[in-house]
């Protein structure tokens, strides 16, 4: 049944697994309800999206504009990544051709259900591996904006530019694990909240329905044979040159992080989560 971005909003992470997995309930390739969701599709994309929030209730108040374009909430809107989770449902409702999608847990504590989603993946036969020519995460603040984190693949990064996005630095979200474990380049677009992380994160309907109607011609493009398969290539320097990192993110400068608030990726290497 489909559903408006309201009716995601005050769902809590274990709710809204529930109520994807009853949606999707006939196409569902690979389940673990505390870590991810995968849905099969038509279109060799994987479309990524993550259920948690870091505001610590549920929303209970939903505050309108006057003409309902954008949305706020006095426990905090959670459009990081409930305007993901929307995006998908709505794309795959909307394009002839299915994508694949990957809904996560805990994308906010250091990516744990796209960790799990990598090592499952791996344990199924490579014959049963689905071959995704591209990742796409609706997961970034604002609009227009395109985050690739450390996949250094240039013809990959023309491609999305050409459908309007502009190149910006971020520091981490899921296709920061799961491009280099997939071995697909992978992209994170805005999504259309803003002030993440604050009482103060506001969605703007508008933006986000950019996003919706761009990304729906990367699925179809993605379906298209000619469409190639772009594979992920990993920048050199990039564990070099924290200046990549978008501070903007937090809503200060440089925080100046201790040792210990620092994690490793899947490879021993430092990075920080949020």
């Amino acid at each position: 049944m489909r559903r408006s971005l309201e009716d995601y909003l005050p769902l809590t992470q274990a709710a809204l697994m529930a109520e994807l997995h009853q949606c999707f309930r006939d196409r569902i390739e690979m389940y673990s309800p505390r870590d991810y969701l995968l849905v099969a599709g038509d279109a060799p994309i994987l479309l990524v999206a993550h259920l948690d929030t870091v505001h610590p209730e549920p929303v209970r108040e939903i505050c309108r504009s006057a003409d309902g374009e954008i949305l706020m909430s006095p426990q905090g809107i959670g459009g990081d990544d409930r305007c993901g989770v929307y995006a998908l449902c709505e794309i795959d409702e909307r394009a002839p051709k299915k994508p694949w999608l990957l809904f996560t847990c805990d994308e906010e504590t250091g990516g744990a259900g796209a960790t799990a989603f990598a090592d499952d993946w791996y344990l199924r036969p490579e014959k049963e591996r689905m071959a995704w020519k591209f990742l796409t995460e609706i997961d970034r603040k604002g609009r227009g904006e395109a985050v690739f984190y450390d996949c250094c693949n240039a013809e990959f990064e023309a491609y999305v530019a050409g459908k309007g996005f502009r190149t910006e630095c971020g520091s981490f979200s899921d296709i920061s694990i799961l491009g280099p474990e997939l071995g697909a380049a992978a992209v994170n677009l805005s999504a259309g909240y803003y002030n993440a992380h604050t009482q103060h994160e506001y969605i703007c309907r508008s933006h986000l329905e950019e996003t919706i109607q761009r990304a729906l011609t990367m699925v179809a493009d993605a379906a298209e044979e000619q469409t190639p398969y772009y594979e992920y290539e990993e920048d050199a320097y990039a564990y070099d040159d924290w200046e990549c990192i978008d501070w903007g993110d937090y809503g200060a400068e440089d925080p100046g992080l201790a040792d210990d608030e620092w994690g490793s990726d899947r490879s021993g290497r430092r990075v920080l989560y949020y």
